[in-house]
């Protein structure tokens, strides 16, 4: 089995409750688990991991993984929101995975909502991840396509295009197939909700 794995998609595709699940059915079967968040992300307090369908896990909130060293104990760890950590934290993680032999099982988004690879995420393809794509439907009404792309809103409903990447939540965002994303984003039709 691959020992660093990238759980990634788009908004609203789970990758929190498959890492709750994930952790739960580790610790069932008597694996030692930790899971990790970035400090960054407080919406549901800072030592929780909590799923829109209501599941909720206890993690670590870290500002940065320079520091961290899983307890000796520990075979598995699960990070959430990946991509708001450093590249220098995935090394770190890559250092954990392969010369403490432990299981590193990542889960985020990929890109941003305009079309960036996030950095943590580009470096953990880098580094040989095991990709997992996770897949959802696109949330524009009627539309049964991949979801594939973000984007983001401003209050009146417009489309944003600039700013910072690293904004928590997603009532201000849609996960959108390619062709909306472009019909939206680039094109004429520049506002929906």
């Amino acid at each position: 089995m691959a020992n660093l794995h990238f759980h990634y998609g788009v908004m609203s595709c789970s990758k929190s409750a498959a890492l709750i699940i994930n952790a739960y059915n580790f610790r069932r079967n008597g694996t030692t688990v930790e899971v990790i968040k970035p400090s960054f992300d407080s919406r549901f307090g800072t030592q929780k991991i909590v799923s829109r369908i209501g599941l909720e896990c206890d993690a670590n909130a870290m500002p940065s993984l320079a520091t961290y060293s899983p307890a000796p104990a520990t075979n598995v760890i699960l990070v959430d929101e990946v991509q708001f950590f450093s590249e220098s934290d995935i090394d770190k993680l890559v250092h954990i995975a392969d010369q403490q032999n432990k299981i590193v099982m990542c889960y985020g988004l990929m890109v941003d909502s305009n079309e960036k690879i996030f950095p943590a995420a580009r470096r953990l393809i880098e580094v040989g991840a095991k990709l997992h794509r996770m897949d959802s439907t696109c949330q524009i009404n009627g539309c049964m396509k991949l979801a594939t792309h973000h984007l983001r809103f401003d209050g009146s409903g417009h489309v944003i295009r600039a700013g910072d990447q690293f904004a928590l939540g997603d009532s201000n965002y849609k996960s959108v197939c390619r062709a909306h994303y472009n019909a939206l984003y680039h094109g004429t039709n520049q506002k929906t909700k």
